[in-house]
Order: C-alpha cells, then structure tokens, then sequence
C-alpha cells in the first residue's frame, strides 16, 4: 500500500452543503437562515452570555471568595495518627500514603499537632505546625522538612 492509496474508510466523508445554489437544491435563497432577523445577517451572532444589551447574569450575581494561583495544597496528618509506626522508624510521606493515612500527596504533607506520641520517630514532611514539631521532639525524634518547600 502507498501513500497515494490511502482513502477514508467508507461512511467517514460527507458531502458539504452546498447553499445558496437555487430552489430546487433545498438550502436555496435564504440558505437556511430563515428571513430577517439578526440570525439571518453575516456576523449576526453574540458572543456568550450577552443578554442583548442587559446586564448579563453572570456580572449582576455577587462574587464571594477567592483562590489563590500560588497557593499550596497540603495532605494532613496529625502527630496521634503516627503512634501506629515502630519505634525510631522513619516517616516519609511515600510512607505515610502506604500506611493509608494519606490518599494523594499533593504539595506534600503537613504534619499537625492533634493527639500524642510516645515514640521517638523521624518524620520527614513538607510543613510541621508548631505543637506537632514540639511533641515529635519531646518525645525523642527529629522533626525533619523535606522536599522543594524547605525555603518556602
């Protein structure tokens, strides 16, 4: 087979609609615009949402909120939830979604001071919230930030 072989498979190809090309074709004289009308002018149609000169529907609703394009989306973990980990193990956040106590991690996890912890652990993490830093190293492990958000 070439190149110049090669056609649609059948069925695929439909003829255009000729317009404008006399009565007996059926899209004749009006072309199918009907008559008059701001449809029936070249150029005739309005962008989306316009409501003919009206204050559109989208513009007249009050806007609430606000959502930042630089803000960071963090998975959370608080420090009771890590009692489940051995003693002087290492808590990462592949880890912490192996262990089912994250779905995604999405900009990293952050670690928050909810519960206690008894064990001495290395948790390594994107953010630690004060409290949750502070139990860590009472309880003899090492609060550790890990990945791009060190200096963020």
């Amino acid at each position: 087979m070439l190149l110049n072989e090669l056609r649609p498979p059948k069925g695929a190809v439909k003829n255009r609609k000729r317009l404008g090309r006399g009565e007996s074709s059926g899209q004749g004289k009006t072309s199918g615009r009907g008559h008059k009308g701001q449809k029936a002018r070249a150029g005739g149609f309005h962008k989306k949402g316009f409501e003919g000169g009206q204050m559109p529907l989208q513009r007249r609703i009050p806007k609430r909120g606000f959502y930042s394009f630089n803000g960071r989306e963090y998975a959370v973990v608080n420090v009771g939830d890590l009692a489940r980990f051995q003693a002087n193990s290492e808590v990462t956040a592949a880890v912490l979604k192996e262990a089912g106590l994250v779905r995604k991690i999405l900009d990293g996890v952050k670690v928050l001071g909810d519960g206690a912890i008894d064990r001495p652990l290395t948790v390594k993490a994107a953010r630690f919230s004060e409290t949750a830093k502070q139990k860590i190293e009472k309880a003899g492990g090492k609060a550790i930030l890990e990945g791009a958000q060190e200096g963020i």
